[in-house]
């Protein structure tokens, strides 16, 4: 993986600006499922945010580095309790080619979808649709206030 530039970085730095830790590491420090809880969050967002707890500069340093050596991030900032870390996800595959049908073959509705009467009646003429049911039958109506 190459080397976030410095450009890179301080727009890393913007992003993450208005994010929240994603991943807390608390007393007992790294574990396997912290480490799996930050390989997850990189995949689904690739610009993180951790909070370390109970540890000091140098522990944090550290810390920093073995999560980018375990995920394959790159470390962006580091400030006061908070590690913002950066691994780029993979882009996505391209989308299957169409099929595309036959001139000669009519496209038909699935069954068990409905009909739908008013594209039936703009196919057969634009200018007619059938009516549309009332949106209120007389009974259901609101009686005028006495006064």
């Amino acid at each position: 993986m190459k080397e976030l530039t410095s450009a890179a970085r301080r727009a890393l730095r913007a992003r993450a600006h208005a994010l929240r830790p994603t991943v807390m590491i608390g007393e007992a420090g790294l574990s396997l499922e912290v480490l799996a809880e930050i390989e997850r969050s990189l995949q689904h967002h690739e610009l993180i945010k951790i909070r370390v707890l109970g540890a000091g500069r140098d522990a944090r340093d550290e810390l920093a580095s073995v999560i980018c050596r375990e995920t394959g991030a790159q470390p962006v900032q580091h400030i006061g309790r908070i590690l913002v870390v950066y691994r780029e996800n993979p882009p996505p595959p391209p989308p299957p080619p169409i099929k595309k049908t036959a001139a000669g073959t009519k496209v038909r509705r699935r069954p068990g979808q409905p009909l739908d009467l008013r594209a039936s009646a703009r196919r057969s003429d634009p200018h007619t649709t059938p009516p549309r049911r009332p949106r209120f039958e007389r009974e259901n109506r609101r009686k005028p206030r006495p006064r």
